[in-house]
């Protein structure tokens, strides 16, 4: 029998080739243009699938895109996994920032630069190719279920309903999720929390035309200043969100736990010299460290109105618009979140302007345990992979269904990611490492191999 590292050694040129054959679909989720690309991108993963030794593979339709299943049941007496993932992707706009293009996957630096590289079908399709070594060596020792969504860049939408109608389907002893992140390839870490989000769209309204800004400047209100002085109120001076009630529920750390959190590996001027700042920003009284995994946070995440195209046309907007995300930690909720912000939005707007507030999509906090048998099974396969203890970390991304999983499979999970912050997620130049991605492919054959042991 190969060994893992053995069977990635010589196949790793074609588990780049087929990763790169996966990159090139945009299966682009939010874009319906993309519709199609979506749809043949859940054919290839099905097909890769039954490849590498999957039984009973489906593409399950829903009432938006498909949602990937298959499995292989060794024996009903051991453990089970069910390994989520999302195929979709998120949109590459703006596409002149690229260095090269998104969806023509390139090497460069040992990085694999394609929009969906880390975020998340780099990561997802380890999973497959574990799997294929596991099959193809007889070196399963559980029970295995894959789930891949197309989706989870717009929030999921549909996969609640597959899994409350799923059940038995889905039944399992663990979720295992490779979307998130590490510390580094010198400092492997594991995730134990995820921030919520509630994600909402703005609408502010002014004149029922756009209007010329000489002859109405001064004696209309402008929608897009109007918006600007709404978006600034929303922090105080300290960076402290100021929406009333906003902090009620979260749940403060105790001085030990912070002090932990900030044990790990960090350096502030190199973290500003990555993304080309002069000094950090944020809330007062926390660190980077805590502001990005165990605080609340409100971003905006585009906005525009008026003229914005080449040249210029002297317009007062009848509109302006604005997408602002706020990341929850516990004890929030998503509804109560978007409830208060809508609240408030509209409280303070002035007379002059008409707001509408449009909920999208949001999503609880988690955080997930660090003594089960599957978190030190990670924990085991990482340490053997990489020489070195993980260290535990809270992520600062959201992924929503993770407390639906626990809602209703009443299904822990473990968050086995392999990418790093830097890869650009969501960001033009989206890139992944091709040892993160060979590393991570080694590693789940040994996760699988220690939560069966563990769990004898």
């Amino acid at each position: 029998m190969q060994t893992i590292q053995e069977y990635v050694e010589a196949n790793k040129q074609r588990f780049l080739d087929e990763l790169f054959d996966l990159l090139r679909l945009p299966s682009v989720s939010a874009d319906p243009k993309f519709k199609g690309d979506v749809e043949k991108t859940a054919a290839f993963v099905a097909e890769k699938l039954k490849e590498a030794g999957a039984d009973n593979v489906e593409i399950c339709q829903t009432a938006g895109y498909p949602i990937v299943y298959g499995e292989k049941i060794i024996d009903p007496a051991l453990p089970t996994v069910l390994t989520y993932g999302h195929y979709d992707v998120q949109p590459a706009d703006p596409y002149e920032l690229w260095d090269t293009p998104p969806f023509e996957p390139t090497i460069r630096d040992g990085k694999i630069y394609a929009r969906g590289s880390a975020d998340d079908k780099g990561q997802f399709y380890m999973h497959v190719k574990a799997f294929e070594y596991m099959m193809k060596n007889n070196a399963l020792p559980c029970n295995i279920k894959f789930m891949i969504e197309g989706e989870e860049e717009v929030g999921s939408i549909n996969l609640g309903n597959f899994v409350k109608e799923n059940k038995e389907k889905l039944k399992a002893d663990v979720i295992v999720i490779s979307d998130t992140s590490m510390i580094s390839l010198e400092t492997p870490s594991l995730e134990t929390g995820l921030r919520g989000l509630s994600y909402v769209e703005v609408e502010v309204t002014g004149p029922n035309r756009d209007l010329h800004s000489g002859v109405y400047g001064g004696a209309v209100a402008n929608p897009a200043t109007i918006l600007a002085k709404l978006i600034a109120s929303l922090h105080d001076e300290h960076n402290h969100i100021a929406i009333p009630g906003f902090y009620d529920d979260v749940v403060e750390l105790t001085q030990e736990e912070r002090d932990e959190l900030n044990k790990a590996p960090f350096e502030i001027e190199a973290y500003q010299e990555d993304l080309g700042i002069q000094e950090v920003w944020g809330e007062e009284g926390y660190s980077t460290i805590e502001r990005t995994g165990t605080r609340p946070t409100l971003e905006v995440n585009g906005i525009w109105g008026g003229y914005i195209g080449e040249g210029a046309k002297t317009v007062l907007p009848s509109k302006a618009y604005a997408k602002i995300s706020m990341r929850l930690v516990p004890n929030q909720n998503s509804q109560r979140i978007t409830d208060l912000f809508k609240k408030h939005f509209e409280a303070i707007a002035p007379d002059c302007v008409k707001v509408e507030v449009k909920p999208h999509h949001g999503g609880e906090p988690v955080v997930t345990p660090t003594d089960s048998i599957a978190y030190k099974a990670a924990e085991k396969a990482l340490t053997e992979t990489f020489g070195i203890k993980p260290i535990p970390t809270r992520g600062g991304g959201s992924i929503p269904i993770v407390a639906l999983f626990e809602e209703v499979l009443g299904l822990k999970t473990v968050l086995l990611g392999f990418g790093l912050n830097s890869d650009n997620l969501h960001s033009p130049n989206e890139k992944y490492g091709v040892e993160n991605y060979l590393k991570g492919i080694s590693t789940i054959p040994l996760f699988h191999k220690y939560y069966a042991e563990l769990n004898k």
